[in-house]
């Protein structure tokens, strides 16, 4: 089978990025891919904002050309996804999207068809749309952690319902969190990746294994992201969750709710969870990706927000009320300032470099003196090439892009088995 990808939510390409193998991009700003993963279409809205950044940035680093031609594929890449008529996308065998966690509540079943209808809206709803239309193959997504856990009020019912989706549609699904300084990268980041696939495929063999081997040993997580074997904790375990006997995901709505682990596997509409213990490998701590140059005056931070700095990393307890009107106390702990240089960084969110109790300081190498980091140092926080959002976008922008991104190097460990899978099909 070829590997054709559809990259939905696509940003600035960090799947891509990872996919490809992405180093550096050549002297026309077009980008070098050292695998031969075929992107035969893409799509990034910012409904937000008036200028597309993102996609400008994707389209330079991509040699992506518009069309004004509206049964062109490629008039649609800059387009609202809830827009994009489904048979325009080109046939493909992988598609990829770090897509946005949101209210999953399920509006209303399609009489007569397997299909559901959402709240307008809500994304995930987009990429059954188009797996029903083009029969995709294989996906692989990236949500936030608390995907497992929304809402708040009913546990487990948005991933469940995201899961029945799934099998609806025809397939077996697999997910892990990940914490990707637990397995050597820059950044602590944990975030939950799901890997359907169709189960008429010859790939569908591996759910001969049982759900513990899948997890533990022989899944697409297991096999690039080890975790200890034989500690299962039955606390945190929950086994033959069957959601097929709910009669549709509008019941779903009502009634389900699961406690979802960091490590699962649904095969015919049967989950199994659990609470996995990765097998720790070194990280690369902020002393790493720290630019060494002359020149970061404008980074330095003013006594001022030093001092607002340290009061923002001061642990806290204030009185709250819930909307119901029940009181409670919000508390945070003591972080450290500046940032230890020895360990990796923490999650980056899209306000980096901004007054922020989340944003790093980090001192200085030639100065010693405190600062924001840079740009580029964002960007190896995220595994992506020196200077990728260096395309005329706002210095804003450039780390609003990164908070926003996914750790490339997660997706460039799982590329090879990926390709294995994948030609591996008929």
């Amino acid at each position: 089978m070829r590997k054709d990808v559809v990259e939905l939510f696509a940003g600035v390409g960090g799947f891509r990025v990872g996919l490809n193998n992405i180093k550096e991009f050549d002297e026309d700003g077009i980008a070098i891919e050292n695998r031969d993963w075929n992107f035969v279409w893409s799509n990034q809205w910012e409904p937000s904002t008036r200028v597309q950044h993102a996609f400008e940035c994707y389209q330079q680093r991509f040699n992506l050309h518009e069309s004004e031609d509206v049964n062109n594929p490629l008039y649609w890449c800059n387009k609202d996804i809830s827009t994009v008529p489904a048979n325009i996308i080109p046939d493909h065998s992988l598609l990829v999207g770090g897509f946005p966690c949101q209210d999953y509540s399920v509006a209303r079943s399609l009489s007569g068809e397997k299909g559901i209808e959402g709240k307008k809206g809500v994304l995930f709803w987009d990429i059954a749309r188009i797996l029903k239309e083009k029969h995709t193959p294989f996906v692989l997504l990236e949500n936030v952690d608390r995907l497992l856990k929304s809402p708040a009020s009913q546990r487990g019912r948005d991933f469940g319902i995201m899961l029945r989706t799934f099998y609806d549609l025809g397939y077996n699904v697999e997910w892990r969190v990940i914490n990707a300084a637990e397995y050597g990268c820059a950044q602590k980041r944990r975030r939950t990746f799901i890997f359907a696939w169709k189960r008429n495929l010859n790939y569908n063999a591996i759910s001969q294994n049982t759900p513990f081997q899948i997890m533990y040993n022989v899944g697409i997580f297991a096999s690039n992201f080890p975790i200890e074997r034989n500690q299962i904790n039955k606390n945190k375990l929950n086994q033959d969750v069957d959601l097929r006997k709910y009669k549709d995901t509008v019941e779903m709505t009502e009634n389900f709710k699961c406690q979802f682990y960091n490590t699962g596997v649904m095969i015919n509409g049967i989950v199994n969870t659990l609470e996995s213990i990765p097998i720790i490998e070194p990280s690369i701590p902020l002393r790493k990706i720290r630019e060494k140059r002359e020149g970061l005056n404008e980074y330095f931070l003013t006594e001022i927000q030093i001092d607002k700095f340290k009061s923002l990393r001061k642990g806290k307890s204030v009185p709250r009320t819930r909307p119901n009107g029940e009181p409670y106390t919000y508390s945070e702990g003591n972080m450290a300032f500046p940032d230890s240089l020895d360990s990796p960084g923490r999650t980056m969110l899209t306000s980096e470099a901004s007054i922020n109790r989340s944003t790093h300081v980090i001192k200085d190498w030639e100065t010693n003196n405190l600062r924001f980091i840079t740009p580029v140092e964002a960007e190896r926080l995220q595994s992506f090439p020196k200077n990728w959002t260096n395309t005329g976008m706002p210095q804003k922008r450039r780390y609003f892009m990164m908070g926003n991104a996914l750790v490339t190097q997660i997706i460039n460990r799982l590329e090879n088995t990926l390709s294995d899978i994948i030609e591996n099909e008929n």
